[in-house]
């Protein structure tokens, strides 16, 4: 025991413990609802702790390269995402009218969530090359940068992952010290050009937003998904229906109980005091991480952190603003607690370049 104390001590000993623990406690979180979720499938929790072993290996190997190394590499990553998403879009699997998963032989991946990590680092690596006079031009090159893989997103469609990567762009963006007054212009002009975009969206985005405002008149239809989702929630009370019991979710009324709407299968069977808990626990990852990005030594690192940071916050804050139907149902799943491998590995892959910041910060500070 002593030898595996040692040795595990030995490998761990540079991942920030706050953060490791508030993480996996999520994570075993997601294991005990995704079991009730899924009709007690012993094989598809299973497949979930296979893609948490995965993601917490690449997490560690994150945590040990030093935040230059990364700014080197963020080009090529960059590049590489893009050549992905192009093959997607060329030769990509069509998954319930949706292009957007990469056939790999051995298995399939999702390009689009690696995106989430290879945009931000993108634009933090440009804008810290030009840190010394940023100027209007340099924020325009970035914002390029972003608009290019978001275009290819929606194009498969996968509205929900084009506004979380909108978003994380958008989060470096202001973190470099984008104007209020550019900011204002940005939503008059989407505001100007709303009528357009309305006119682009695909019907069932159009529907999605018609049914916030009128679920009621779509019960049977899109509608369906957010009144299942309140009734889930609202079922629960104080302290739920218990674990296992959840009647929306055991007689199959609840769509998607296992990725995009288990934060309703959790509310039902651990009610408002499971909520209250699981919230904090979020609140608290994100404070710890909103730690580390205030004391990242340098530009990128903390353009990077804080993106990464604010895009999870955004993350979880759009999926249970959804399933409690205050937003559009877009198709983003609650991290670290929905079912989904390629997800978890860019979760787990983000805290890692987080643990790689604070732990190179230390080292150069002694």
């Amino acid at each position: 025991m002593n030898v595996i104390y040692k040795l595990f001590v030995r490998f761990f000993r540079h991942m920030d413990a706050y953060l490791l623990l508030l993480v996996f406690s999520l994570l075993g979180i997601g294991l005990v609802i995704l079991y009730s979720a899924s009709d007690q499938s012993i094989g598809r929790v299973l497949y979930q702790v296979v893609n948490i072993l995965v993601a917490f290996v690449v997490m560690w190997v994150f945590s040990l390269i030093p935040p230059q190394q990364l700014s080197r590499f963020a080009l090529p990553i960059y590049i590489l995402g893009l050549v992905l998403l192009i093959a997607v879009a060329i030769h990509g699997e069509v998954r319930l009218g949706a292009r957007r998963w990469l056939n790999l032989g051995v298995t399939s991946i999702q390009p689009s969530e690696f995106m989430k990590i290879a945009v931000p680092m993108m634009l933090a690596w440009y804008l810290d090359k030009h840190q010394e006079a940023l100027r209007l031009r340099d924020f325009a090159v970035a914002s390029l940068f972003l608009i290019v893989p978001v275009i290819f997103i929606l194009k498969q469609p996968d509205l929900g992952t084009a506004l979380i990567i909108l978003a994380s762009g958008f989060f470096v963006l202001f973190l470099a010290g984008l104007g209020w007054r550019v900011i204002g212009g940005i939503f008059l002009a989407i505001a100007a050009l709303s009528p357009v975009i309305w006119h682009h969206m695909h019907d069932y985005q159009r529907q999605r937003i018609l049914t916030l405002l009128h679920p009621a008149q779509y019960r049977l239809g899109a509608g369906y998904h957010i009144i299942q989702s309140t009734i889930a929630m609202g079922s629960g009370g104080m302290f739920g229906q218990g674990w296992l019991h959840g009647t929306q979710a055991k007689l199959n009324f609840l769509p998607e109980r296992s990725t995009d709407f288990i934060f309703a299968v959790f509310s039902e069977e651990f009610g408002f005091a499971g909520i209250m808990v699981l919230v904090l626990l979020f609140a608290l990852l994100i404070a710890r991480c909103m730690v580390i990005s205030m004391n990242a030594p340098t530009l990128f690192t903390r353009l990077l952190s804080g993106s990464l940071t604010l895009t999870f916050f955004t993350y979880a804050f759009v999926n249970m603003a959804m399933v409690s139907g205050i937003l559009p149902v877009v198709g983003i799943p609650l991290p670290l607690i929905s079912y989904g491998g390629t997800s978890i590995v860019t979760l787990l892959l983000g805290f890692g370049i987080l643990m790689s910041i604070n732990l190179h910060r230390k080292l150069v500070q002694t």
